[in-house]
């Protein structure tokens, strides 16, 4: 097994290696009925993502003092839940894009209506795993699944994309504004992935918490990163369209605050999220690493 000591590209390797098994093990084979779903399902999952949520999972769960085993099922849950939306956000009627991960967008392959019926099946595939996968003592049995709801719903990434829409090309977006939309779309689903390996660990609600506090700031900070990707790279670094968001006229960190502004707010972020994890039972030299990468990142 690789140690933060190895260094964080080669932990990143091991892990998402080991999320991709057990996503094949548990998905459904691209030839069982119907097959023309499934197909469209695995294309999406297997796209070659970061795994930037299902890790944050599996290291919550460590620095909270467990095992990573223990949290493979709602680290799956989660990536299957976060394609789900990148699936609906690329299609014509949400962001319109014909890239994602550097390749043609589900709806481009598989057709619009094939695309929503698989975002569909995939998060209910989610929330059929996490029913599998009972939390343990002191936790309620669901509360892994009250976690991804609460962070999937109105109040989180569905009601973020809402707003997110309902705020294109409007002028003056006040700055609370723009944190809810992406404290909700971006911040919640990575908090609950923080959240849900705590609780996975069976850790107790003051870890949860402070791995909660630890994935909102470094949601935040990922979204701002997002922002300043969108407006300073190129399609071929990126994998999908870039200068899209002001095209739109989409309210974002950059065209608020500008690009220096932004980068320093995703910096400070970082280092409160960091300070966050002191007094962790379990080891957080990875988390803290992790925050730094998604902020350094260059795609």
């Amino acid at each position: 097994m690789t140690s933060a000591g190895d260094g964080l590209p080669a932990l990143m390797s091991e892990l998402r290696a080991a999320v991709d098994r057990a996503l094949d093990a548990r998905m459904p084979a691209e030839t069982a009925p119907p097959a023309g779903l499934h197909r469209a399902m695995r294309y999406s999952v297997f796209a070659g993502g970061k795994r930037i949520r299902p890790i944050l999972c599996l290291l919550s769960a460590e620095a909270a003092g467990g095992d990573r085993g223990a949290a493979m099922a709602p680290a799956m849950a989660l990536e299957l839940l976060h394609t789900y939306t990148l699936i609906h956000d690329d299609l014509p009627s949400m962001d319109n894009d014909d890239l994602r991960r550097g390749r043609p967008t589900a709806h481009r392959v598989f057709g619009e209506a094939n695309a929503i019926l698989s975002g569909d099946a995939l998060l209910t595939l989610a929330f059929e795993l996490l029913a599998e996968a009972p939390a343990p003592p002191p936790h309620p049995s669901g509360a892994l699944s009250l976690e991804l709801a609460r962070a999937a719903g109105s109040r989180g990434v569905a009601g973020g994309q809402f707003e997110d829409l309902a705020a294109e090309a409007q002028s003056g977006v006040a700055p609370e504004r723009l944190e809810r939309i992406h404290r909700w779309k971006t911040a919640s689903l990575i908090a609950a992935a923080c959240r849900m390996g705590a609780i996975a660990a069976g850790a107790p609600p003051e870890s949860v918490a402070i791995l909660g506090g630890y994935g909102e700031a470094v949601g935040l900070a990922f979204q701002i990163a997002d922002d300043i990707l969108n407006a300073v790279s190129s399609p071929e670094q990126l994998g999908k369209a870039v200068g899209s968001d002001a095209r739109r006229g989409k309210a974002t960190y950059v065209a608020l605050f500008g690009i220096e502004a932004s980068r320093e707010r995703a910096r400070t972020l970082v280092a409160e999220a960091a300070a966050l994890l002191k007094g962790l039972s379990g080891p957080t030299a990875p988390l803290r690493e992790l925050a730094h990468f998604i902020v350094e990142r260059d795609r």
